[in-house]
């Protein structure tokens, strides 16, 4: 059992993320959908530079959600960690 390993993918939680700017293109936003919620986050305001380094993929998804959705990932990690225990647990009957 030490040496199975579990597929954190196979039971990961749906993360969105996208930047927009305003009409104007002076000022960015992010906004995250967790878990598949049409609402989703409120937007946080960006500076383009980050905005451009998202859009040309020099800044991992996760990376991206970490800084400007700390709260948020705080929850998706613990969920995916509690998750992962419990699955352990069930193999372990």
């Amino acid at each position: 059992m030490a040496e199975l390993e579990i597929d954190v993918q196979s039971f990961d939680i749906p993360r969105v993320v996208s930047v927009y700017p305003d009409r104007a293109g002076v000022r960015w936003w992010t906004k995250a959908w967790f878990n598949n919620r049409e609402e989703g986050e409120l937007s946080v305001e960006i500076d383009r530079n980050n905005a451009i380094r998202f859009i040309q993929d020099r800044i991992e998804k996760d990376e991206w959600l970490e800084e400007f959705f700390p709260k948020q990932m705080e929850i998706y990690h613990n969920a995916i960690e509690q998750t992962k225990e419990q699955l352990l647990n069930q193999l372990n009957y």
